[in-house]
């Protein structure tokens, strides 16, 4: 077949294909061990269990709480900021204290700042969170109380 009776020529083809091979196989292995370790597991849309908000947690440190439409208002776009901790599975949810006002002003009266607090204040804490195929365990680290996500 390769090289028919020329026993070196053979030998040498055999020798190119293992090694590439081998490199291949090290390099797969490596950029899949460097995306395990390094890329962030919350990263993604999220929808709460109970239809009170959306999630978009990006890799830059910030996040996007959508909190839908209730009865005839608007949805609104809440920026948030996190902060993970990897090795202690922990996520901190801080709030733009200066733009819930200018939220509740670009809603036109539907929402008070009041409100969009109070819709946010259960997410706004330190969570442990767990992570099992597509859904997201945030666990209030004071108090023990549970919000179930599911992926987008």
């Amino acid at each position: 077949m390769i090289a028919k009776n020329d026993e070196v020529k053979r030998s040498k083809i055999w020798r190119i294909v293992t090694t590439v091979s081998t490199v291949v196989i090290i390099v797969g292995a490596a950029l899949l061990l460097a995306k395990l370790f390094t890329t962030n597991p919350l990263e993604g849309d999220w929808a709460d269990e109970d239809g009170n908000f959306n999630m978009s947690i990006m890799k830059n440190g910030s996040m996007v709480i959508t909190i839908p439409e209730a009865e005839e208002a608007v949805s609104v776009d809440v920026d948030m900021k996190y902060t993970l901790n990897k090795d202690e599975k922990t996520i901190t949810i801080t709030p733009d204290e200066a733009g819930f006002q200018k939220l509740a002003d670009k809603t036109s009266g539907q929402y008070t700042e009041e409100e969009i607090r109070q819709a946010l204040s259960t997410v706004i804490t330190t969570f442990d969170y767990s992570v099992d195929q597509e859904q997201l365990t945030l666990t209030e680290r004071e108090y023990g109380e549970q919000l179930v996500l599911i992926k987008e």
